[in-house]
């Protein structure tokens, strides 16, 4: 999942994120991040503030093996394509997923 490595507030962002609004979430910790057009963003305090997805973290062991028609919801940013499910957002890596 993404982390907030300190306080980097999304300027010029008019857009309302929701529920709704048809970008792709993801929970995490106590907030939902919103994906779209390479930045992954909560609200926090009247704005958004941008989370980075740097940290390597390996996703839990599973056989299912993602692809263009796996059926998961696709995320494409920085030369790569993420897939949600239950929750969790994984990029393959080196011969297994992360989890961003």
């Amino acid at each position: 999942m993404s982390t907030a490595t300190k306080h980097q507030p999304h300027t010029d962002h008019e857009h309302v994120h929701t529920r709704d609004c048809g970008h792709a979430t993801v929970q995490h910790n106590d907030h939902v991040d919103y994906l779209h057009d390479g930045h992954v963003h909560h609200d926090h305090e009247g704005h958004y503030d941008e989370c980075s997805l740097q940290a390597h973290v390996p996703a839990e062991d599973h056989s299912h093996a993602h692809s263009p028609d796996c059926g998961h919801e696709q995320v494409h940013h920085n030369g790569h394509v993420d897939y949600l499910h239950h929750g969790h957002r994984h990029a393959e890596h080196e011969g297994h997923y992360d989890e961003h």
